[in-house]
């Protein structure tokens, strides 16, 4: 097969992958499951897929359409071919507004389509928690919808028409038919007119309509997505007098890829919603008490009603993002509900919630009842999507299992399902996470359990089967929003019964006689307790390591992703993870995929050393350790440790590579430059002489070299003489790029600090260790680290703080120093870490204590565009740089809404990374600079970012503690 597969590789414009590492990372999804594909494609046009559908046909192999891999009943998990188009397949292809649709391929993403609609005046109003990731394609093959189905439904009532190749390769579009032209469409011999002919003999006969309308969920039920959609089929003409155009799209909503290959679609769009928008944040004691109050919210039209439980709160606490969004809560409630309510203006949108909660108070609901609006709407909502990368934050292996959290029932009757619901996990000992849509009677729920073990395993079964027969009792839904896959495909024989089951099974057959699109979902699926991502029983060793894994080995800090895929956001969503994703759109460079790598061979690999695999070196390359993920990741996953961890072992049985050693060798490198520095400076920038440098190590030949500066910091310092009464003293960590490279910057930051009545010590200390940490080598870091912590903590207090200028050296003590301290420095690394702070926000903090004014400075008029160094954003925020950089009355600045620059330290100058390096740049960072007019200052705290910007832009941009300096009025 391996043969066959690189020829249909060489006839296809795009790819395909059989290799270990591209299997391995598309073999699970962000469900339970793990099963390895034959194969990956990457079809680059529709031709492509037509290919790939002779080959499966031919072959007798399966494809597995899939966009951004986020389902959560394993409905892109199989062992044909996944074929992915959420690369290529990225399209919006045209928009009509008059009529108010909109025509798009597959791949595209949610959010970004309605930014594309927004100066229309329109959107598309479906919406998942994944929407900043979550494409269109996906959103059909599940029949997604979300928090506003409450106002707009779920995608099946929004699509229009669908343009898909059949099982034979034909090519269809399925639209809107009268009743003539869908008596039309069943003439013929081809396999489309047969379809056609298949569904109107089913659903023509009295004895299936009546079984049909008795076992299908409630039509009260909006979130009903159980097997395929024959009930909604069977209320449209000619089945139903009076009853909509027939549209096959009503079936292929939910159909989840198994029965045609979808590559346009065409979806209804609607006027933006009008007015303000106001949430009002119910704080409950109980779960009970806020179902019941939703249905008092109800009553007020609410544009969603959302919940989350005490569970999520709790895990918001140690997330850096969320932690950030939980602003609005009030001590520990059980539960809050999250009501939207809109209005003309804000007056309206107060009314309406005082009287929402004057109604709850009267009926003893509610204890505390914040209304939040403007920006801060969009914190709760960032806050309340992020629930189910959140979940992935417990510690150890009993994790919240996604196997019944997308069961809906009739929203009147949801308080007393959740009490027999929670009633029938007590009886187990378990308990349940509650999030998510109580305004649609859809509430996500996950019981804790281990899938590792076998008692875990079995009870993963014995509660499904226990809330699938809960469900029926309700004529609910056993999924509302995720789909059936092959999580619950087991289930649908119960749910709708044995006549309604076979109906459903003849559609598949009829639509897909070799089964070739993506068998084993929602019909003949195999048991849902198999082919998990945790075999039960399975035997993992401990991993000793060098860095603390805190609550968790490393192996479960890779586990920690559930793959939620937060990590394939784009530029347009903002944030900075991934960066390398962002540019190269290719799964294997997101966070996931590393987690994932990592997890598969740590777990599977039968070396003694697990880490020594080829395949994890090269999913972790591109990681520009920019730790991006260890703040937005609602998981917490930190891929820089991971990686860093991973090298370290990997050199172990391979070697340091020399560029590697060179590189963390930086200050000793630079530290004999510096005896010359003149000389060093031509070495570098000589064209002939640089040109070997670059060559002989390993570096791009279109990067510039950084120069040293004509002296070095401490050298400055110890002839500095101090003129100025100090009234505060802080310590300076001289870290190496300020002390070698960036010397003027830490002689105007000293300058600054003095004339402002501190007094600056460079205390004694050894380099940072970033140099070291970036390439992996964390043994030598843990050593450097451990001393810094000796030297410094007893010096460093609240009142006498460590300040550092170099972002990515000075957070080092505010993260990696925790790790890398022994069990006795612990504490010490903990408090050195609370009184250590990167320049710019040590200077804001003193703005805010009043030490540091406004009218020490210029009155002049300044405009500032302000890139954040990526550890900065990550880490603590870019705030205290704004704020330090508006402190002149008159400077206004703006944040450029970048990621990381590309840089990152060593990578960009890196041969095999510089177009890399460029391409994430030109993602916003160097298009902004660029177009800045010429009287606008740049500021970038970040060494390798300044670097960045001179190089891809040819502009010149300052840490923001020169502008500052320079904006200093003279005594």
């Amino acid at each position: 097969m391996t043969t066959k597969l690189k020829q249909l590789g060489e006839e296809m414009e795009g790819f395909v992958y059989d290799d270990t590492a591209m299997r391995t990372l598309y073999a699970t999804d962000a469900s339970a499951y793990r099963e390895m594909p034959l194969a990956v494609a990457i079809p680059k046009t529709v031709a492509d897929i037509h290919k790939l559908i002779s080959f499966a046909r031919t072959e007798g192999v399966s494809l597995i359409p899939r966009t951004a891999g986020t389902s959560l009943a394993g409905q892109v998990v199989g062992s044909g071919i996944v074929v992915d188009v959420s690369k290529n397949f990225t399209q919006i292809l045209e928009l009509n507004k008059e009529e108010r649709w909109v025509r798009v391929q597959p791949g595209v993403i949610r959010d970004e389509l309605n930014m594309f609609l927004k100066p229309h005046g329109l959107f598309f109003g479906p919406e998942t928690s994944t929407a900043n990731r979550a494409m269109i394609g996906g959103m059909v093959g599940n029949n997604s919808c979300g928090s506003n189905s409450v106002v707009y439904r779920s995608t099946r009532e929004h699509l229009l028409e669908v343009k898909a190749l059949l099982s034979d390769g034909s090519e269809t579009v399925f639209k809107a038919l009268d009743i003539d032209a869908f008596h039309a469409k069943c003439e013929g011999e081809t396999l489309e007119a047969n379809i056609y002919r298949t569904v109107r003999r089913l659903l023509s006969q009295t004895d299936n309509q009546d079984e049909i309308r008795r076992e299908f969920p409630k039509p009260s039920i909006e979130r009903r997505n159980t097997g395929y959609a024959l009930d909604v089929l069977l209320n449209t003409a000619p089945f139903t007098l009076g009853g909509p155009d027939f549209n096959f799209c009503k079936l292929i909503a939910g159909s989840e890829g198994t029965l045609a290959f979808i590559t346009e679609i065409k979806l209804n769009v609607v006027p933006l919603p009008p007015g303000e928008a106001g949430v009002l944040c119910v704080h409950f004691n109980t779960v009970d008490e806020s179902l019941r109050a939703n249905l008092i919210a109800l009553k007020y039209h609410p544009t969603a009603s959302e919940l989350i439980d005490h569970y999520i709160l709790e895990c918001t606490k140690g997330n850096i993002e969320q932690s950030k969004n939980r602003f609005f809560v009030q001590g520990d409630p059980g539960a809050i509900l999250v009501v939207e309510l809109r209005g003309h203006d804000v007056d309206e949108v107060r009314a309406l919630a005082a009287k929402v909660e004057a109604d709850m108070r009267a009926e003893g609901l509610g204890f505390h009842f914040p209304l939040l609006l403007g920006e801060d709407t969009k914190k709760v909502w960032n806050l309340r999507k992020a629930g189910l990368g959140l979940l992935g934050n417990m510690p150890g292996d009993n994790k919240a299992v996604p196997v019944i959290e997308d069961t809906a029932v009739d929203v009147q009757e949801l308080p007393e399902y959740i009490r027999e619901f929670n009633a029938i996990l007590k009886g187990y000992g378990l308990y349940s996470v509650h999030y998510a849509h109580a305004g649609s009677g859809e509430i996500h729920l996950r019981p804790i359990l281990n899938l590792k073990t076998e008692e875990g395993n079995a009870m993963f079964r014995t509660i499904a089967q226990e809330i699938a027969t809960l469900v029926k009792k309700y004529k609910g839904s056993l999924s509302g929003e995720h789909g059936d896959g092959r999580l619950r495909g087991e289930f649908i024989r119960q749910m709708v019964g044995e006549k309604n089951y076979a109906l459903i099974r003849e559609v598949k057959k009829t639509w897909d006689p070799q089964g070739i699109f993506n068998p084993g979902k929602i019909v003949d699926t195999p048991p849902m307790n198999t082919h998990l991502r945790y075999t039960p029983g399975q035997h993992t060793p401990t991993f000793p390591t060098i860095f603390r894994f805190e609550g968790n080995d490393i192996l479960q800090s890779a586990e920690q992703c559930n793959g939620s895929g937060d990590c394939r956001k784009t530029q347009l969503s903002g944030g900075t993870m991934c960066p390398s994703y962002m540019a190269t759109r290719s799964e294997k460079d997101t966070t996931r995929a590393r987690a994932n790598i990592l997890r598969e061979f740590l777990t599977r690999s039968p070396k003694a050393n697990r880490y020594d695999h080829k395949e994890i070196y090269e999913v972790m390359d591109l990681c520009l350790s920019c730790k991006g993920c260890k703040s937005e990741c609602p998981s917490n996953v930190d891929v820089a440790k991971l990686k860093a961890e991973f090298l370290q072992h990997y050199y172990d049985a391979n070697g340091v590579p020399f560029r590697a050693k060179l590189i963390a060798e930086f200050s000793r490198s630079a530290a004999l430059g510096a005896i010359a520095p003149g000389l060093y400076n031509f070495m570098v920038t000589n064209r002939l002489t640089g040109s070997l440098i670059k060559k002989v190590s390993g570096f791009a030949q279109k990067r510039s070299m950084p120069t040293l500066y004509k002296t070095t910091l401490r050298a400055w310092y110890a002839k500095h003489r101090r003129d100025t009464v100090a009234r505060r003293k802080v310590y300076l960590f001289c870290d190496e790029f300020t002390n070698y490279n960036d010397t003027a910057i830490g002689i105007k930051a000293i300058q600054l600090l003095e004339r402002l009545g501190y007094e600056v010590i460079i205390p004694e200390h050894l380099e940072s260790g970033r140099t070291w940490l970036s390439k992996g080598l964390i043994r030598k870091a843990k050593t450097i680290a451990q001393e810094n912590i000796r030297l410094l903590s007893p010096l460093v207090t609240e009142e006498t703080p460590l300040i550092g200028i170099e972002p990515s050296a000075i957070l080092t003590f505010r993260d990696e120093y925790i790790d890398l301290a022994s069990d006795e420095q612990l504490d010490t690394a903990r408090t050195l870490a609370r009184n250590t702070f990167f320049i710019d926000d040590f200077i804001a903090r003193e703005i805010d204590r009043g030490h540091i004014r406004s009218e020490q400075f210029t009155t002049g008029t300044r405009q500032i565009k302000l890139h954040g160094h990526c550890q900065q954003k990550a880490l603590t925020s870019v705030a205290g740089s704004v704020k330090l950089l508006s402190l002149p009355k008159n400077y206004t600045v703006s944040t450029i809404p970048s990621g990381c620059c590309g840089m990152a330290g060593s990578f960009g100058y890196e041969r095999e990374h510089y177009d890399l390096s460029q391409k994430i740049g030109e993602l916003v960072l160097l298009p902004a600079v660029r177009s800045a007019a010429p009287e606008v200052l740049i500021a970038a705290p970040g060494t390798s970012c300044r670097h960045q910007i001179k190089d891809g832009a040819e502009k010149k941009a300052m840490h923001p503690i020169e502008i500052l300096f320079d904006a200093l009025l003279q005594p």
